[in-house]
């Protein structure tokens, strides 16, 4: 038998929820197979079969969550064919409970043990008494301030108090916490339809709150004149295409622009750890790319060291990737800077939100003719807004608007970006 394990789901991702089923419990699976989508904060992952042989037992439901490590379901040798077990009960089977295959005299005396702790969750009207609770137990106690009276009995050997009897304790809802009940979903009205936030949905929800309540979070605009750009892109992108196998867009000469501005103004590229600042010696430039689910950040690590064709490439797999939903979570953490562009979907203007715990963030917006003033003459201009938002904890106004300025100076002369200036 084959146990189907939650995979390690990279930085900072402690566990996932069982978003889909791909097979049944009894049907065949080939190794390699996707058994099971699993949704994290921050992407869908698959999990494929370790093993061919017959799905015998789903242990974790959709819509369960898991932990790196967990048993999701168990593969057995076979061709197939649905066994007891999977027809009996299907998708619910827990490693030690499913073989009982009837409730024995024993397991039905032995099952109230088990369960009754959990159920006291009312008024304890017996004190703990004089029995030390267990270690564990008495170092969840001290961290949360409870006393082994307001605990009550324990349910470990001698009535002495377990981890699990502080953990129920801290579970209750305290009355006076319990304020006019949560609130009720309202009535829908006509032509209305409720749908439940996706993982991914709510954690950008909440991260997006996090930056706004944490950071003391400032925007600074500019406008850049997209002119030479467009000339340079226009001259060379066929024989770029041809030569390097990838199409020349902007976002390779903003990525330089903004690697060259960060070199100056290192603060925008550090972020607040504790009462400490940590600088970073490297950039890892976070590209915003819409996917079906929502807005995902990929890293393109160490773009200070990548040439245009390599940003290129890279950006053109993660937008595939990310419509696909076939990124990987380690692609998706440790960025020191990102990058977003509004302008792809029509935005002319915005503010973009800090992507903790990061400092920075530039926001690209449409490219569009507006008359300007060239050397004391009207010219029509491809014009572009640009926006830096950045935590006022780290940066000064100063260097936020002078970091601004270089990225506006390596755009409008490219050639900066060439000699490194």
């Amino acid at each position: 038998m084959t146990e189907i394990l939650v995979p390690t789901l990279g930085e900072s991702v402690s566990t996932a929820t069982v978003a889909k089923w791909m097979k049944k419990a009894g049907e065949a699976v080939a190794a390699d197979e996707p058994l099971v989508e699993l949704e994290t904060d921050k992407v869908t992952v698959e999990v494929n079969a370790p093993a061919a042989g017959v799905l015998e037992a789903i242990s974790a439901d959709e819509g369960a969550e898991v932990e790196p490590g967990a048993i999701l379901g168990t593969i057995s040798a076979g061709e197939g064919k649905v066994s007891p077990k999977a027809t009996e009960v299907p998708g619910t089977e827990k490693p030690p409970a499913p073989k009982a295959s009837g409730p024995t005299a024993g397991n039905a005396a032995n099952a109230p043990k088990v369960e009754e702790p959990r159920r006291e969750t009312g008024p304890v009207s017996r004190p703990g008494g004089g029995h030390a609770p267990l270690p564990a137990a008495a170092k969840m106690m001290t961290e949360n301030s409870v006393s082994a009276e307001q605990v009550g009995a324990g349910t470990a050997k001698d009535g002495r108090i377990s981890k699990g009897d502080v953990q129920a304790f801290l579970s209750r809802p305290a009355p006076e916490v319990a304020k006019p009940a949560p609130k009720a979903a309202r009535a829908l009205e006509g032509g209305e339809e409720r749908v439940k936030m996706t993982r991914l949905r709510k954690t950008i929800a909440n991260r997006l709150k996090e930056a706004q309540n944490t950071a003391a979070m400032l925007t600074t605009f500019n406008e850049v004149d997209m002119g030479a750009v467009m000339a340079l892109r226009s001259e060379y992108k066929d024989a770029f295409e041809k030569k390097l196998g990838t199409k020349l867009g902007f976002m390779s000469f903003f990525v330089k622009a903004c690697v060259a501005a960060l070199k100056d103004y290192p603060a925008v590229n550090a972020e607040i750890d504790g009462d400490d600042l940590v600088y970073k010696n490297f950039v890892h430039m976070g590209i915003a790319v819409g996917g079906p689910s929502g807005l995902v950040v990929p890293v393109l690590r160490n773009a200070d060291g990548m040439s245009f064709a390599e940003i290129e490439k890279s950006i053109a797999n993660f937008g595939k990737r990310a419509r696909d939903g076939q990124l990987k979570l380690e692609e998706l953490s440790g960025g020191s800077f990102t990058i977003t562009n509004g302008g792809i979907y029509g935005s002319l203007m915005s503010t973009p939100i800090l992507n903790p715990p990061q400092s920075g963030i530039l926001g690209m917006h449409k490219i569009q003719e507006r008359p300007m003033v060239v050397n004391g003459k009207i010219e029509i201009r491809p014009m572009m807004y640009l926006a830096l938002s950045y935590d006022h904890r780290i940066v000064d106004g100063k260097e936020a608007v002078s970091f601004l300025v270089r990225v506006k100076e390596s755009i409008e002369d490219p050639r900066r970006l060439l000699l490194d200036l």
